[in-house]
């Protein structure tokens, strides 16, 4: 009996410790809350895929990091069945899936620093469109809403009412090949994830989050020591880097538009409804995003259909060059990454207030806010001679550098592995010259 109840005590033992952490229960009690409801699919795409394709309904897939605190309200109100969503929701498949593991990255691909995304799909796997933008670390109201997602809800049900007929121009909602089909396949996550969570046992670290999805893609890219390309480093710009401000609680009604940039150059005003763009019909802001993720670095010209006080026009958002770096990429989940990668784990914020002594008036100065630890690849600069609140004035030569992404950019496409950057810092009104390691 004793040998029976301490085999049963081991067995037993692990899933109790994991149950105490916080995360853990976090994720358990949302599947047994989930499930129990028995209104969404929870974590089951193939079944999805079968109900849909019997049932004749499209497909709403929810994709949504638990232990996330961000968008746990918006979250809350499609799980708790909001009643202007609910009848909405009832003309769908739903489906919740809440790891990456095992994702078709082929149909799935937007923003991975996001911790909650929603696709509408047809049974066959074309795409209708996708909901969910992100541009704060915290802050989601200027970003998305449930009047949006409403609104996103109810145009997919219309262009499930025309499809197949209106095929064609949904067909480049559909990205390009990804380098892996599923995440845990790129080299940073292979050995590390399987394809499912681990219920059995500690199944929040068995969990790949979205974020890493993106973080493994810069990190493949940096691994080849080539200059990091602005496609990986700028993923799905926010439409306000063109001047563009959308309104949440809309699909993608132009809300203001910045004097000086290439949407006011279009001739964007306030009250367009952006109808299309480049013929795909637009559902939400993360649609735009989404043509403009596929939009050339080299410069592009955006055919946008967009209905004013109720008359059609055709407008032309034209993007130059390098267009992509005018976003900012501070906010991301993934510039821990970048941080570890172009500047020896140093987090630089902009300075608040006068400027301290021996900092130049004009050019680069931006403050150490924080420094990995010692010890590892995040702890370069530390290692060098950086201490926390320095004031970064140069970087590898550049006193231009204005903002800490502008450092992403000059490092990580103009340094290789293994290289050193000389860069400079004011501390107690004196300059120090130092030297950090280009990181993986």
């Amino acid at each position: 009996m004793r040998i029976v109840l301490a085999i049963a005590l081991i067995f037993l033992a692990p899933s109790a410790s994991f149950a105490q952490n916080p995360r853990e229960k976090k994720v358990r009690d949302d599947k047994i809350k989930v499930e129990a409801d028995g209104y969404w699919i929870y974590n089951n795409l193939p079944k999805a895929f079968d109900e849909a394709k019997t049932s004749g309904k499209p497909m709403v897939v929810i994709l949504r990091c638990i232990p996330c605190e961000e968008c746990v309200k918006l979250d809350d109100d499609l799980v708790n069945q909001d009643p202007v969503l609910r009848p909405l929701l009832d003309k769908f498949v739903r489906v919740r899936v809440v790891s990456v593991n095992g994702l078709d990255l082929a149909t799935f691909q937007y923003d991975y620093d996001q911790s909650f995304a929603c696709f509408f799909l047809n049974a066959d796997g074309t795409i209708y469109g996708r909901f969910g933008t992100r541009s704060h670390r915290t802050n989601w109201v200027g970003d998305v809403s449930i009047d949006g997602l409403t609104k996103a809800l109810q145009g997919a049900l219309e262009l499930h009412a025309g499809y197949p007929k209106n095929k064609e121009s949904l067909a480049a909602k559909r990205g390009p090949a990804p380098d892996f089909p599923v995440p845990e396949r790129y080299p940073s996550l292979t050995g590390k994830y399987g394809p499912k969570l681990n219920y059995e046992g500690n199944v929040v670290q068995s969990c790949i989050h979205c974020h890493q999805v993106g973080d493994a893609i810069k990190i493949y890219h940096r691994a080849k020591k080539e200059p990091l390309p602005d496609r990986v480093l700028f993923p799905y710009q926010h439409p306000k880097g063109q001047g563009l401000i959308l309104d949440p609680k809309e699909k993608a009604t132009v809300k203001d538009v910045k004097s000086g940039t290439p949407a006011d150059k279009a001739g964007f005003k306030p009250g367009d409804q952006i109808q299309s763009l480049e013929g795909q019909p637009i559902l939400s802001i993360a649609e735009v995003q989404w043509v403009l993720n596929n939009a050339s670095g080299d410069g592009a010209n955006i055919k946008a259909a967009v209905l004013r006080a109720g008359k059609p026009m055709t407008l032309s958002l034209s993007l130059d060059k390098g267009w992509r770096q005018a976003d900012d990429l501070s906010w991301r989940t993934s510039s821990w990454h970048l941080r570890r990668m172009a500047a020896g784990g140093m987090k630089l914020d902009p300075i608040d207030g006068p400027l301290p002594p021996g900092v130049p008036k004009d050019g680069m100065a931006l403050l150490v806010r924080y420094l990995g630890m010692n010890g590892g690849p995040h702890g370069a600069a530390l290692a060098a001679g950086v201490r926390q609140n320095d004031i970064l004035i140069a970087y590898d030569g550049r006193t231009d550098l204005m903002r800490e992404t502008d450092v992403f950019v000059h490092g990580l496409q103009t340094k290789k592995l293994g290289e050193t950057v000389g860069i400079k810092v004011v501390r107690g009104g004196r300059v120090l010259e130092m030297k950090i390691a280009m990181q993986e």
